[in-house]
């Protein structure tokens, strides 16, 4: 089964009858995901391409024997609804939603520890299982071929190219997991490549990280004692100033900590082999990209 996703996953979408909850929705379910129910209080009883809206996440959960959730609701609200999710059981919460407070995401995040659910999000694109043809979230249906490759990402745009390079050079993908660009998520680097070690179905792995933060110097300390499968990155932002935020809110680099280069030289250390360019990643793991 594909990595944080549940065994006969079922999926209700927070603020389906919003425009992009709609639109996605209709995506995830050509791609093969089972939206079973959306939410939206005060819109109970409202059916948006065949699938029941509920008032509470309690309800649909209860009618329909949901398991997982992906939310598109707006940042004001997105603590709330992220925290009734989480209480009614749900296993998995992705959050596309951008633009979350840093202390509302860090309250999502303890919540989430609290009650065993797993976070994927903020302000991320979601997680695809092209084998199991399941799709949480917002990445284009096109890109993907089922295989042995994890990816972990903190870019959309970048999991995008890198995925599709994949795909195109015949490396198909166990589990692509978005972790968000915030300064706050749900899972981190680590944890991902954890689960990504343990899992039978993915042989090879590739991190895609950019600037601001220590997830990556994390990882690549994490991967020199833990890893053993070949790892292939590519670190954005090797041209950005010091001081200065680029893209994502978790994007800055302050003191010399949270560079492309103290990225690239902590994972090369680990034995990571680093791609100079997105699409490079799919030739590295193509010839093995061993670990050193």
């Amino acid at each position: 089964m594909a990595v944080y996703l549940p065994e006969q996953t079922r999926v209700l979408v927070q603020g389906l009858t919003g425009h992009q909850g709609a639109f996605h929705a209709r995506q995830m379910r050509e791609f093969g995901t089972p939206i079973v129910a959306g939410v939206t209080p005060g819109k109970a009883g409202v059916v948006v391409d065949g699938v029941p809206v509920f008032d509470t996440v309690a309800e649909a959960v209860e009618e329909t024997g949901a398991n997982a959730a992906v939310s598109f609701v707006p940042a004001p609200f997105a603590k709330d609804a992220a925290l009734e999710a989480i209480d009614a059981g749900l296993r998995v919460l992705v959050i596309i939603t951008e633009h979350i407070p840093v202390h509302d995401t860090m309250a999502i995040a303890a919540f989430a520890r609290l009650k065993g659910s797993i976070v994927v999000g903020p302000n991320c694109p979601g997680i695809a299982a092209p084998k199991e043809r399941l799709k949480l979230g917002i990445l284009p249906n096109r890109i993907f071929a089922p295989g042995e490759v994890g990816v972990v990402s903190r870019s959309g745009t970048l999991t995008y190219e890198i995925v599709h390079a994949l795909s195109a050079a015949g490396l198909g993908q166990s589990t692509v997991i978005g972790v968000g660009g915030d300064a706050i998520s749900g899972l981190s680097f680590s944890e991902v490549l954890s689960a990504f070690q343990a899992d039978e179905g993915t042989k090879r792995i590739a991190i895609v990280g950019e600037i601001g933060g220590t997830a990556e110097e994390d990882a690549a300390e994490f991967i020199r004692t833990q890893v053993t499968k070949p790892v292939a990155a590519y670190i954005a932002g090797q041209t950005a100033p010091p001081e200065k935020r680029m893209g994502h809110a978790g994007a800055i680099i302050t003191r010399g900590r949270g560079t492309a280069m103290s990225k690239m030289e902590a994972l090369k250390a680990a034995g990571v082999r680093i791609a100079a360019y997105p699409t490079e990643v799919a030739a590295l793991l193509a010839h093995g990209a061993r670990k050193s």
